[in-house]
């Protein structure tokens, strides 16, 4: 299953593991949000080169296995989704056209790891995410 990718003069197979929050880690990620999103994280990984080859978003934070060119750095990529991803929330579901200043949707900070040898592991990780937080959840029910 191993696929290389080529440059001019580079053969490469750099995969991320990214997760991250919106700000202040508050359950905005729903239903209309929720469904758009992933193609609008597709279109701006594309715009940079770069392909998501797993995503799941959740209530509170977004997963995404990413494989991204090692001429671009997994900073310059995730600036670039979290920046025009909040801008285009803020047109959609606020109504703002201009003046983003003070609008921001998505913390500072991201989780990364690299993806060698276990991108099986990472995947069903992902897929199965949300399963593990409703069970997490049910776990925390308080008793009657």
């Amino acid at each position: 299953m191993n696929t290389f990718n080529s440059l001019k003069h580079t053969t490469w197979e750099c995969k991320y593991h990214v997760v991250f929050i919106p700000k202040y880690r508050k359950k905005v990620l729903y239903q209309q949000l929720r469904r758009e999103l992933g193609g609008v994280f597709r279109e701006l990984v594309k715009r940079q080169e770069s392909e998501v080859l797993e995503g799941h978003l959740m209530a509170d934070h977004v997963h995404m296995l990413i494989s991204i060119p090692p001429k671009h750095s997994v900073s310059a990529i995730m600036g670039f989704v979290t920046g025009k991803s909040a801008i285009h929330i803020a047109r959609v579901y606020a109504g703002r056209r201009r003046s983003f200043v003070g609008q921001h949707f998505w913390a500072r900070g991201y989780w990364v790891s690299t993806v060698g040898k276990n991108e099986a592991a990472v995947r069903r990780y992902i897929q199965e995410q949300e399963k593990e937080d409703q069970r997490l959840d049910q776990l925390e029910l308080p008793a009657l």
